[in-house]
């Protein structure tokens, strides 16, 4: 595994880790990985091709090849192009989000994946974004957090990011189903949802994004860069 520096932004969906990693991959001048846009993409591709999401053989052998790459852009989330066509917003609704934990329980898709993420980690570091980035991916990382938020506070802000983008959401169906998804990601044999021993938990339930960044920043003082 590569000992260059890494700092790992864990939690459910919804807490603002995407956000944060975005905000501190960009202050410190670092690579960023979006592990969740892995397993949404793995998901879509498995449903573009008639897979069945819970053929655990089959979507495992499909993460393995991926054609997927991200393009980043002068602003906001990097474009996200799979199978030489831009998905971006494809993977970004809320059908994407449960369909990609439904492929995450499977070992296979994990394992097929570890390596991919692992390769993110470049010259002169990387912030990783996800759910087992610092329990798994890169235990050996410099610094961990685990953010976290009520399953309520977390499908408003969904929703609102939902509505943005011009995409249809329903706010009582968004928080059944991120209680149902952050049910299987704590129960999930391969890499269940929680923090790493030595992870900075942060409740962003009640902070601004100006907020947690501060915090996070303040806890990044330290590392090597």
């Amino acid at each position: 595994m590569s000992k260059l520096p890494v700092i790992t932004i864990d939690g459910p969906s919804g807490v603002g880790k995407g956000t944060i990693s975005q905000l501190l991959a960009r202050h410190l001048d670092w690579h960023f990985l979006d592990s969740g846009a892995l397993y949404r993409l793995t998901a879509l591709a498995a449903r573009r091709r008639g897979i069945a999401l819970e053929d655990s053989e089959a979507v495992g052998l499909l993460a393995a090849e991926l054609a997927v790459r991200f393009e980043p852009v002068a602003q906001g989330e990097a474009r996200v192009i799979l199978d030489n066509q831009e998905v971006t917003n494809d993977i970004r609704t809320a059908q994407a989000g449960v369909d990609a934990s439904v492929v995450a329980v499977h070992p296979s898709v994990r394992a097929a994946l570890l390596q991919r993420q692992r390769d993110f980690a470049q010259p002169p570091g990387l912030v990783a974004d996800g759910r087992d980035m610092g329990t798994t991916v890169f235990p050996q990382a410099q610094r961990k957090f685990f953010l976290t938020a009520s399953a309520r506070v977390r499908a408003e802000r969904r929703y609102k990011q939902l509505i943005e983008k011009g995409l249809d959401a329903n706010l009582a169906g968004l928080v059944e189903e991120i209680e149902q998804r952050d049910e299987r990601d704590r129960n999930r044999s391969a890499s269940p949802l929680r923090p790493a021993d030595d992870a900075i938990c942060i409740d962003t339930s009640e902070k601004g994004i100006e907020a947690v960044f501060a915090e996070v920043l303040a806890h990044c003082q330290d590392v090597v860069i």
